[in-house]
C-alpha cells in the first residue's frame, strides 16, 4: 500500500483519499479496501512510470524519441493493470450496493395477531394524514415493531399509505434496526463514486509521467516501424 506522497502525481489518485469517504470507518474498512488497493496501483503505477522515464533519459544511446516509446511501452503494461484494477473493484461494488439496498428494503414481517394487527391498521388509516405520519414516525423513534410490522408489513392502503411512503418507512426502519448496513452502504457508494470521478485521471497523469501524449507516443513507434522496414532483408529475387 502507498505510504508516501509524490508530489509529481495527482494527489486525487492517492489511496489514502478512501479514508475521507463518507461512512469509512473501522468496520467499513474491510469492504473498501479493494477500492484502497485499485487506487495504490493506480499510484504506484504512475510511479513506476515516472521512474522509467529517469531511466530512459539516462541511457545515452536513446534519443528523445526512442525514450517516450519505450516509456509509453511500459506505461501501457501499468495501464493495462490499472484500468482492469479499477473495472473490477467498481463492478464488485455495484453487486454489493446492489444486494445491500435489496436487504434494506426488504418488507417487514408483522409481530401481532392478524386481528390485532387489523385493528392497528384501521386504527392508523381513519388517522387525518398529518397525524398518521406523526404516528408512524413515533413509533420508528420508539422501534414499536408491532405498530410498524402491522402497518409496514401489509399492503399501503390498508393503512392509508401510498405506496412510495410506505417504501419510505420501511427503509427507515432498517436503517435504525441494521445501521452497521445501512453504513456499509453509504461507504461503498461512496467509493464507487470516487472511483468513477477519478479513475480517469490516471491517463493524464500517465501521459505526463510518459512525456508525451498518447497519440504522439503512437505516432513515433508506427514511424519507428516504418522506418525499420526499410533494413528488412528481402528476396530481390534471381
Amino acid at each position: 500500500m502507498t505510504d508516501n506522497v509524490d508530489h509529481r502525481i495527482s494527489p486525487s489518485l492517492h489511496p489514502e483519499n478512501v479514508k475521507s469517504i463518507d461512512g469509512f470507518d473501522e468496520q467499513t474498512a474491510p469492504y473498501l479496501a479493494p477500492t484502497m488497493t485499485a487506487f495504490s496501483t493506480a499510484y504506484e503505477g504512475v510511479r513506476a512510470v515516472l521512474a522509467a522515464k529517469e531511466a530512459a533519459a539516462a541511457n545515452p544511446t536513446w534519443n528523445e524519441a526512442q525514450q517516450i516509446i519505450h516509456t509509453d511501452d511500459f506505461a501501457q503494461k501499468h495501464l493495462a493493470r490499472i484500468t482492469k484494477s479499477f473495472d473490477v473493484t467498481r463492478s464488485n461494488l455495484d453487486k454489493a450496493i446492489v444486494a445491500l439496498e435489496q436487504q434494506l428494503t426488504t418488507p417487514i414481517e408483522s409481530k401481532a395477531a392478524a386481528s390485532i394487527a387489523g385493528e392497528i391498521r384501521a386504527f392508523v388509516r381513519d388517522m387525518p394524514t398529518e397525524k398518521r405520519h406523526a404516528f408512524i414516525q413515533q413509533a420508528l423513534d420508539a422501534a414499536d415493531h408491532v405498530t410498524l410490522g402491522a402497518v409496514l408489513g401489509s399492503p399501503p392502503y390498508l393503512s392509508g399509505l401510498d405506496a412510495n411512503f410506505q417504501a419510505v418507512y420501511v427503509r427507515h426502519y432498517h436503517e435504525r434496526n441494521s445501521p452497521e448496513l445501512a453504513q456499509r452502504l453509504k461507504a461503498m457508494k461512496g467509493a464507487k463514486q470516487m472511483i468513477e470521478e477519478r479513475a480517469g485521471l490516471v491517463f493524464e497523469s500517465m501521459a505526463r509521467a510518459v512525456g508525451a501524449p498518447p497519440h504522439k507516443a503512437k505516432a513515433l513507434r508506427e514511424a519507428k516501424t516504418a522506418a525499420e522496414q526499410a533494413f528488412v532483408l528481402k528476396d530481390i529475387g534471381q
